[in-house]
This record gives structure tokens, C-alpha cells and sequence, in this order.
């Protein structure tokens, strides 16, 4: 982790102390209310739980010191992706995302934008270095993919994207600010989903957008008042808590996920193995550029499903669960979901269990 960071931490970890009185607490107070005093509306902040609540703000400052932009808050990482693709979309434009990335953001570009009168293109992760983005109004990126963790290079894709009148959104769920920094990149928008290693312990939904573009991000907070997509203020009292450890746990997370990875890679029953990290993956030169970090997320084959549901089935510490980025190792077969993968593959989340008691287990569910 470069100074940068280690700042960028030091001061998340006490953004609060410059604020709190002598007796105030220093831990973030949960303050739910749906209505504020107002005998005089103008100028005021706070007016009706829609459009504001101190916890939501306290956690919203601290994500800007990861993000170094300007944040809103959503309920969930799809509100936030939501959030962004209306916000910079209407009808008779064109949106550019991801055919082998997340299935919801796809589905509601299908399902939903489409209807609408949006142009909407799926292309393979790989496809974006080379892809011609002539009319393109929004461009999501997810890089990592997922599952297939596909890596591209931001910064040349941004430029592109930039040059043909477009802006580019990425969703850094896999990553987080603290081991990919997209706006630094070039990218307009960041979304992400705080459900997964921000808030890492698999209790709460969360999202995000970051931008420091103040007319998006205007839009944004319009979008979040008006479609009343809003968190609620327990929730962002969890992710705000969880977020002060997160640093410390992708550092044991991401190690971790060297070991298993490198040591799946030569199982004999393990086959397409991705993982960022590994020398000879495909994503391994740009991951090595443009992240800090490879990683807590390994997808591999196993001969087919019902070997694959053997495996999770068998290793007690893996939870079959969906989602990514807890304290607890997680792994399923993404087929499931619809993704365009072989039945057999896993994607597997590597959680902070000791490394070497993790790899006793799954090579004894291996067989």
C-alpha cells in the first residue's frame, strides 16, 4: 500500500474527532428520524428523511476519504447502479455494458432501459480494449469481471470512451477504492456495492456512487430523493463501522487467496483457474498496473455440477452462499444464476479463516 493510502486510511479512522465536542461520542450515533424540526425551511440541510439523515452523512464522508470524490448512499449496490445509469441515460441513447458481468445490471439494462428507449449493447469484458464506442452515451465497466474476472485497462478505455462524447461508470464491487482507484484512472462514475467487503459481514445491504463531476452527482442525489431509494440509518451505522477494518481484512483476504490460488492452479482436478494474482493468467499484466491489490476472488471449473456441488457440499468451510467479500470464505456455481459459465465452475470468495486450516478442508473436499 503506497503513502497515498496509508493516509487515506489514518484519516478515515478518525474523520470524526475533528467534529465531536468534549462528552460526545466517538462512535458514529444511529439517528433515524423521518422528520426534522423546521420552522424555517430554507437553508436547511435536514427537512424530511427522504432527502437527508445524519447517519447516512457520516457514513458518506468516509466513503469520500476512500473514494476522494463526493458520495451519495444507496440501499443497495443495484440502487446505486440504477442511480448512475438514469442519471446519465434517456431515451434515443446509448449504453454499453458488460455481456459476462454482473446478470442484474444486465437484466435491468434488457428488462428495464430498453423499454425505455435506451440502446443497449452487451460485449464481452475483453472486448472493451478493442471496441468501437462511436454513440455510446454511458459505458459501464466491471474489472474485474464477474465471475470470470476478466481485467482490463481502464485509463486507455476511459480515453476512448471520452473522445467518442461518452462517460465511463465503473462498478468496483470486486475491488474497492483501497485496491483500485478508477477515478484516478480516468472513469467518471464509480458504483459499488458496500453489501461485500466494505461492510464484510454479510448483514447488510449497502451501495454507493462517487463522481467528481458536481452536475452527475447532483443529478444522482436528485434520483435518490425522488425515486426514495434510500438507506436506512441502521444500515449505514453497520457499513460505517465495518468499513474501519476493512483495509486489515483484505490484507489477510487477498493474501490468503495468493496461497489457494496458486495451490489450485496445480490440483489435478481444478481446471481454468482465474485469479489476477497468478503470473500466467491473462489479466495478471494490467491487474498488476492499475490495482494495488489482486484480489480475494478465485473462479475455477471442476469436472461438472454435481462434482462442483460435491466439493461445496463437502468443505465445511465454505459457505454455499451467494454474494462475495465476507469474513467468511463463500463459493457457488455461478451457472446458477445464468451466467454463460461451465456447470462446473466456482467462484469462490476467500474469507478470513487461517490459510492453511482453509486448505486442509478443501483438499479433503476435493477428494
Amino acid at each position: 500500500m503506497d503513502l497515498d493510502a496509508q493516509k487515506r486510511i489514518a484519516t478515515l479512522l478518525h474523520h470524526r474527532t475533528k467534529s465531536v465536542a468534549p462528552g460526545e461520542p466517538l462512535a458514529l450515533e444511529i439517528t433515524s428520524s423521518a422528520t426534522f424540526h423546521t420552522p424555517d425551511v430554507p437553508g436547511l440541510s435536514r427537512i424530511y428523511g427522504r432527502t437527508g439523515m445524519p447517519t447516512w452523512e457520516g457514513l458518506e464522508a468516509q466513503l469520500a476519504i476512500l473514494e476522494d470524490a463526493p458520495c451519495v448512499a444507496f440501499p443497495s449496490g443495484m440502487a446505486a447502479i440504477s442511480a448512475a445509469l438514469f442519471a446519465g441515460l434517456q431515451a434515443g441513447r446509448k449504453l454499453v455494458l458488460p455481456s459476462d458481468g454482473y446478470y442484474v445490471s444486465r437484466i435491468l439494462g434488457s428488462d428495464f432501459l430498453a423499454p425505455f428507449g435506451v440502446d443497449v449493447v452487451e460485449i464481452p469484458t475483453r472486448d472493451f480494449e478493442t471496441a468501437d464506442f462511436t454513440g455510446a452515451s454511458v459505458v459501464l465497466l466491471e474489472t474485474p469481471s464477474n465471475p470470470g474476472l476478466d481485467v482490463v485497462d481502464i485509463a486507455a478505455i476511459a480515453a476512448r470512451v471520452h473522445a467518442a462524447g461518452g462517460i465511463v461508470v465503473v462498478d468496483n464491487t470486486t475491488m474497492t477504492p483501497l485496491l483500485q482507484r478508477p477515478l484516478d484512472l480516468g472513469a467518471d462514475v464509480v458504483v459499488a456495492a458496500d453489501t461485500k467487503a466494505p461492510a464484510g459481514h454479510s448483514d447488510v445491504l449497502f451501495g454507493h456512487v462517487a463522481s467528481r463531476n458536481a452536475d452527475f452527482m447532483a443529478r444522482v442525489l436528485n434520483w435518490r430523493r425522488l425515486s426514495g431509494a434510500v438507506p436506512g440509518a441502521f444500515e449505514a451505522w453497520l457499513v460505517h463501522r465495518g468499513i474501519e477494518t476493512l483495509e486489515v481484512r483484505l490484507e489477510r483476504m487477498c493474501g490468503s487467496a495468493q496461497v489457494i490460488a496458486e495451490r489450485l492452479r496445480a490440483h489435478p482436478k481444478v481446471r481454468n483457474l482465474r485469479y489476477p494474482g497468478l503470473p500466467d493468467d491473462p489479466s495478471y499484466a494490467v491487474a498488476r498496473r492499475q490495482m494495488a491489490g489482486f484480489g480475494f476472488l478465485i473462479g475455477f471449473e471442476l469436472q461438472d455440477a454435481f462434482v462442483a456441488e460435491e466439493f461445496l457440499t463437502r468443505c465445511p468451510l465454505i459457505a454455499q452462499a451467494t454474494s462475495f467479500g465476507s469474513t467468511h470464505t463463500s463459493g457457488e456455481r455461478r451457472i446458477r444464476w445464468g451466467d454463460k459459465v461451465h456447470p462446473g465452475f466456482i467462484r469462490l470468495s476467500v474469507g478470513l479463516e487461517p490459510v492453511e486450516v482453509l486448505w486442509a478442508a478443501m483438499v479433503e473436499a476435493l477428494g
